[in-house]
């Protein structure tokens, strides 16, 4: 079995699979170019998931399984991976600690000012003109009730919030009050202080939220976006900010990425940008591999019961 990986991976890591795995040959490689010279060998591909297309697919006749060490899979190509049969697992649920805690610590930032705090902090600025609000007892709607929408509920309920779950199926989840499905979003809208999006990029999610959803949505509302930039059109929040429908925006995630220095966002005091980082951990990779390791072993064994496999018609 030959396992390639274009993720780079450190060295220790690399020596615990290599110990692991004595009869497993693996290539360590950074990046594609680098990881080209051993593709027509290659069992098992390990990658972030960017720089898997139909021309690399096509260089790997002996590819069984894609292993992508990140959530993201929306730019493979899964029409030629089904009919080629190749499983693709994800790394989903490795995030929901380091995500939950950016979504919470990015609302207690927009209700306590911070912003606001470290300019005059840095214009030596004696202001206490600043208006606190708490985030104790708002509520919370989430759109997506995976293991991310309930690491954040879970963390809401420590603040006495009232936790709305919207998803596909609407099914009853851990940590939510309420759950319903996508087709009644706007029935709840209505009813959040803080709008938390950690929907992945998928037919069915892209640009789901429209002009007419924020009309729903309380003034005072704040919108948090940290599954994928495309969920809505950057035009329709630079206008719902402009036209006062949301008090402040916080996004992690971009239909184009990195944001372009240019773009308006930057220039708007209510909306809070970070570089798509809300996922980083120092225990990222251990836990990324950890998964990765399970399925190994189940490829090995036999065993057909792939944790976080995904499904090739829908992309998830």
């Amino acid at each position: 079995m030959v396992i390639l990986f274009s993720a780079k991976v450190a060295e220790k890591h690399q020596q615990v699979l290599e110990g692991a795995y004595p009869k497993v040959q693996f290539h360590f490689c950074e990046g594609t170019l680098e990881a080209s010279e051993y593709l027509n060998k290659a069992t098992v591909y390990v990658t972030y998931g960017d720089d898997v297309d139909e021309e690399l697919i096509n260089q790997a006749p002996n590819l069984q399984w894609i292993s992508v060490l990140s959530a993201g899979v929306e730019r493979l190509p899964f029409e030629l991976i089904k009919e080629r049969g190749i499983r693709v697992t994800n790394s989903r649920g490795i995030h929901k600690v380091q995500m939950a805690e950016y979504t919470i610590s990015m609302l207690l930032q927009v209700y306590r000012q911070e912003k606001y705090l470290m300019k005059n902090e840095q214009q030596n600025s004696w202001d206490k003109s600043l208006r606190m609000k708490e985030i104790t007892g708002q509520t919370m709607v989430v759109l997506g009730t995976g293991a991310i929408g309930q690491e954040i509920a879970r963390l809401a309920k420590a603040f006495r919030m009232k936790t709305i779950g919207v998803s596909r199926s609407g099914r009853a989840v851990e940590f939510f009050d309420e759950t319903h499905t996508i087709a009644n979003l706007k029935e709840v809208l209505p009813e959040a202080d803080f709008l938390v999006s950690v929907l992945p990029s998928t037919s069915e999610t892209k640009y789901l939220l429209t002009e007419e959803h924020f009309t729903f949505m309380k003034n005072s509302a704040v919108f948090l976006n940290i599954g994928r930039g495309d969920l809505v059109a950057s035009e329709t929040l630079l206008k719902a900010i402009k036209e006062g429908q949301l008090a402040h925006v916080v996004l992690d995630v971009f239909e184009e990425e990195p944001l372009p220095a240019d773009h308006p966002f930057w220039q708007e005091e209510q909306v809070t940008i970070t570089p798509h980082i809300s996922g980083q951990s120092p225990n990222y990779m251990v836990r990324a591999l950890a998964i990765f390791q399970d399925n190994l072993d189940k490829l090995i064994s036999g065993d057909q019961d792939f944790i976080n496999l995904i499904d090739p018609t829908r992309g998830y």
